[in-house]
């Protein structure tokens, strides 16, 4: 199984995790009491619709708590508001990846029987040993469940299971190795089994020609294609670097950059990938960490996008997914960060236009004689002053005037004070007696 092609899965179970309670990066938003009501209500489902084969799994992962709590990454994303518009229904989703426990609760009915590579002879791929793939497709299309916070973003999607490994981790605690025929295979099947999406949560750092060869073809059959970038924190990742494959990053509950999640220009998008909460294999819930679990975000939302406009080509839909994400640090095409966060709601909702912006009038230059503007300037300013001299001059040349003629005025009286006419005398007027007015024939 293992090769030189470097292949692995990009994520682990969340370190010092205890299962079914808090990593310590989120706080407990139910009580208990709807923990309790949540696993009595899912220990009364029925058992795994598709058990593992009889020796399919060496070490197998055992059953998982319920974890009752709303996880922070559904509190971000918040998919109840996309879910009146799009729950991804009438999509299939291939989660190439190490099978997908089609008996969880919370994925009874959603789950194809898929094809298992990993193994010899016909086996279907919907078991899983290691909850790697089944947290995968948890992501994508979990069912809401009565007293449980957790769902999956695109619940009305189905999910095609496609198992390629048999466990995420080695005996010595390193990712497995993937073998690329295995995988390439993997590919070849799901695009030719209808699958819209395919979710390879697996990263290498070597082009290997199969995989390559066999994305071309999920590519040719508008498969939208999404990736993990890998935790290794640089250097190259196939197949996200491939054209036209969608390279997803992880961030944190801070919202910053995952520890490890690569940097490069690969990235093209990122989504919760440190500390998220999803199902498990044989029931319950775990937390992990990686970009093999911020993949599956993005991956869910390409399949509420396909289901609300079908006639989107695959390229269409990753360049909505790019447009509509909520910028990060760095500014649209970060290293880091890619276009942004993955926002579903506005995925799906947002008006986009494909028509060409409109151009703008041209724009003709114009020449200017610095020289001939600055004369201007310099008689402009002379012309100014001039005309101040000027009305400075007539003031002053009004004022002597008058100067004068007081002058002169005064030298001939001698500077006595003019004298006015004396007013004419006041005629004296008899009293006037104070009496009626006779009436006309009166005495």
């Amino acid at each position: 199984m293992a090769s030189n092609s470097g292949l692995t899965g990009s994520g682990q179970r969340a370190p010092g995790v205890e299962r079914g309670r808090d990593d310590g990066v989120m706080s407990r938003s139910m009580p208990a009491l709807a923990g309790i009501v949540a696993t009595v209500l899912l220990s009364l489902a029925p058992p795994a619709a598709a058990a593992p084969p009889a020796g399919a799994c060496a070490t197998a992962e055992g059953a998982h708590p319920v974890v009752a709590e709303l996880p922070w990454a559904q509190r971000t994303l918040d998919p109840r508001r996309v879910w009146t518009h799009s729950t991804g229904a009438g999509v299939t989703v291939a989660v190439v990846d190490s099978g997908v426990d089609a008996g969880h609760p919370q994925l009874a009915g959603k789950v194809l029987p898929g094809k298992d590579f990993f193994l010899a002879g016909d086996l279907p791929g919907d078991f899983d040993c290691a909850s790697h793939g089944t947290a995968v497709a948890g992501i994508i299309a979990a069912a809401p469940q009565a007293g449980v916070g957790f769902q999956g973003l695109a619940p009305g999607a189905t999910v095609l299971p496609v198992r390629i490994t048999d466990r995420d981790l080695a005996d010595d605690g390193r990712p497995t190795p993937i073998d690329p025929v295995v995988l390439a295979r993997g590919i070849w099947y799901a695009a030719d089994s209808g699958a819209k999406v395919l979710n390879l949560s697996l990263s290498g750092y070597a082009d290997d020609p199969m995989v390559h060869d066999a994305i071309r073809h999920a590519q040719q059959n508008d498969v939208l294609v999404v990736a993990a970038v890998g935790n290794r924190g640089s250097g190259p990742s196939y197949p996200a670097m491939y054209d036209g494959v969608l390279g997803v990053g992880s961030i944190d509950i801070g919202g910053h950059r995952a520890q490890g999640s690569q940097v490069g220009s690969y990235v093209d998008i990122v989504a919760p990938g440190a500390g998220v909460l999803s199902t498990t294999r044989a029931g319950g819930h775990d937390y992990f960490d990686g970009t093999s679990f911020a993949a599956p975000f993005v991956t869910a939302t390409a399949a509420l996008v396909r289901a609300a406009a079908p006639n989107l080509s695959a390229a269409e839909v990753a360049d909505r997914l790019i447009a509509t994400a909520t910028p990060m640090p760095g500014g649209a095409g970060s290293l880091e960060y890619g276009a942004g966060l993955v926002d579903p709601y506005r995925a799906v909702t947002e008006g986009l236009t494909t028509r060409p912006a409109a151009p703008l009038p041209s724009v003709v230059p114009t020449t200017r004689d610095h020289e001939a503007e600055s004369v201007a300037a310099w008689w402009a300013r002379q012309g100014s002053a001039a005309r101040a001299g000027v009305a400075v001059a007539l003031a002053a040349t009004l004022l002597g005037t008058a100067l004068i003629v007081v002058l002169r005025r005064g030298k001939r009286r001698r500077w006595t004070p003019a004298r006015t006419r004396p007013l004419p005398p006041r005629p004296d007027r008899e009293p006037v007696a104070a009496e009626p007015f006779l009436l006309p024939g009166g005495h």
